[in-house]
């Protein structure tokens, strides 16, 4: 069985075979947020990304249930990890003040923004059906694999599907 820094490496390697030379973002966040999915379907119930549009975050693509389509900067995990432009980490999202509810079997979240030249042009967005599913490991993967995004998009100069 491997571990989940083995399946974090994987899954790097993997995104990193997926986009290289791919010039358009949808695919791309698509096939991802899929990759994600398969490489943690017993923690990742949902999984996707919300793409900073103007003053809020707009859907982007997901594996998962229905969500909500339109966070305000500063609201909600997704918001404030946006807004602070740093990694966050809910054991349990009753406890996270302001928290946005789009689906009430979500009961952990990870968000980590994704920034290019310092700005954050959008967010990873997991959730998990079980309490505190998400540790410094699953930091730290994830924001490689935000890294390795924000590679991409500067490189490929998706600038014109984000304003800030």
């Amino acid at each position: 069985m491997e571990t989940k820094l083995e399946k974090y490496n994987l899954m790097l390697k993997q995104a990193a075979a997926l986009i290289e030379g791919e010039r358009e973002l949808l695919p791309i966040l698509c096939n991802v947020s899929a990759l994600m999915a398969q490489t943690f379907p017993e923690t990742y119930f949902w999984a996707g990304f919300y793409l900073v549009k103007g003053e809020e975050l707009l859907l982007g693509p997901f594996q998962g249930t229905v969500a909500c389509v339109h966070i305000k900067k500063g609201k909600g995990v997704c918001g404030t990890a946006w807004a602070k432009a740093e990694t966050i980490i809910v054991p349990d999202v009753e406890e996270f003040p302001g928290h946005i509810a789009c689906s009430s079997l979500s009961r952990s979240e990870i968000v980590v923004p994704i920034k290019v030249d310092g700005n954050v042009v959008a967010v990873i967005d997991i959730d998990s059906k079980e309490l505190e599913s998400f540790d410094q490991e699953d930091q730290a993967g994830l924001e490689q694999l935000a890294d390795l995004l924000a590679a991409q998009i500067k490189k490929a100069e998706f600038s014109c599907l984000f304003t800030n």
